[in-house]
């Protein structure tokens, strides 16, 4: 089964234990034809339903992590996997070398090798040629250093997608209803509130950028061209990503502007569920950061404090702060009146990204200016789209300034006195 195979499965299943909860409770509150045998039964079913249903919700996570992008070039290897053995990872990288030199130099040979297959065919028609597949292992190391910079990727949940194409159904975190009350014995049970679920489609967008290098990388040994290749696509890829996340995060849901400090505890205690508050994080720019650290409660204690159990970085009421820089994260408002942004929520909730993992390099020495320069231009292609999923669990909000809390010095003296 795939995962939307698994998810359908998983949303009937708790549909049937609602059902037979619902059956248990139209049995029990009969009195004149209570049948102790028949209830029994009914919950035998709803424990065994129960089981099923948290052993697929199991399944669907394992295999949303398990979900892997089989590349064209991959598909040609597992065919003669049984002819002669699998080349290992420095055979590949060697092999993806010396193809990267020979795209820069328009090698026939390797011009020639290049297909794709990761678009659909309207997309590859529009397309000015097809490029290298970057192998798994080189992809796993810019992956790698995607992580070491500034990434909001790590606090989205990330979800690879083999197709162009497709929808998840989420259920939100909502509000459960109490049961009704039945003031008349004779009154017929209503059917519980069912959970709301959300279907969310996505569409893989391709995103490229250019870089020109010169005839003197060709020169350099193999590992410091994939040191430049993995460095240069890593920050594109960071930048690109950053941006998108941030776009879908501005069409959330907006809090009123923030003006005192126990409009951050309001904020923190009642704008998400209380289910994901303990997951939840601050988001700013580095202006904003600058005026959250001014800020002091009625102890004279500042609002940002060191985040002691990471060793590293800085919380606000007990929360992470993640500070964006100014440049992609911008205030809005005007010079002498800005408004800073002031986000918080469980990310991982709020969006989703939902990644081809299909990244190639073409390259030119005729186009795009490079044949007057005496240049090499080469293009690099990430494929993946971003979307929100729940607009609940995560609120944007913003301040201008935020004022002290008010020194409680009445407080201070009774605990003085009682110190004493």
């Amino acid at each position: 089964m795939n995962v939307n195979e698994i998810n359908d499965a998983w949303v009937a299943s708790g549909q049937k234990v609602s059902d037979l909860n619902a059956k248990i409770n139209t049995a029990v509150l009969d009195d004149e034809n209570y049948d102790e045998a028949a209830v029994k039964d009914l919950k035998g079913q709803r424990d065994k339903e129960v089981s099923r249903r948290n052993d697929l919700k199991d399944a669907l996570e394992q295999a949303r992590k398990d979900a892997k992008v089989i590349k064209p070039k991959q598909e040609v290897k597992d065919v003669v996997s049984d002819v002669k053995p699998k080349k290992d990872i420095v055979e590949i990288k060697k092999d993806f070398v010396n193809n990267f030199r020979g795209l820069i130099r328009n090698d026939p040979r390797v011009l020639n090798m290049l297909t794709s297959s990761t678009d659909d065919p309207a997309t590859v028609a529009g397309a000015l040629g097809s490029g290298l597949v970057i192998p798994q292992d080189i992809e796993t190391a810019i992956n790698t250093l995607v992580r070491q910079y500034a990434s909001l990727q790590q606090y989205v949940k990330v979800e690879s997608v083999g197709t162009q194409t497709g929808s998840r159904v989420y259920e939100k975190w909502t509000d459960v209803t109490p049961l009704a009350d039945l003031d008349d014995e004779t009154a017929t049970i209503g059917d519980n509130d069912d959970p709301r679920l959300t279907k969310v489609s996505y569409a893989i967008h391709r995103y490229a950028g250019i870089n020109t290098v010169t005839n003197s990388l060709l020169k350099d040994t193999d590992e410091n061209i994939l040191a430049w290749l993995e460095s240069w696509i890593a920050r594109k890829v960071v930048v690109t990503r950053n941006q998108k996340i941030l776009s879908a995060v501005s069409a959330l849901p907006g809090k009123p502007s923030i003006a005192k400090f126990d409009d951050v505890i309001n904020l923190a205690d009642t704008s998400v569920d209380p289910a994901i508050i303990n997951t939840s994080v601050f988001m700013t720019n580095v202006s904003g950061c600058a005026k959250l650290h001014q800020v002091k409660d009625a102890f004279g204690n500042y609002l940002i404090q060191p985040n002691n159990q990471a060793g590293m970085g800085m919380t606000m009421l007990g929360h992470p702060i993640v500070m964006i820089s100014d440049r992609w994260l911008p205030s809005a408002g005007t010079a002498s009146a800005p408004q800073y942004p002031l986000y918080y929520g469980d990310l991982s909730q709020a969006v989703t990204l939902f990644d081809r993992e299909n990244m190639e390099l073409l390259s030119t020495n005729i186009g795009a200016g490079s044949f007057e320069k005496d240049q090499t231009k080469i293009r690099v292609i990430d494929r993946f789209d971003v979307e929100p999923t729940d607009t609940e669990a995560f609120v944007a909000g913003s301040f201008t300034a935020i004022a002290d809390q008010q020194q409680r010095l009445q407080y201070q003296s009774v605990q003085h006195r009682n110190d004493r």
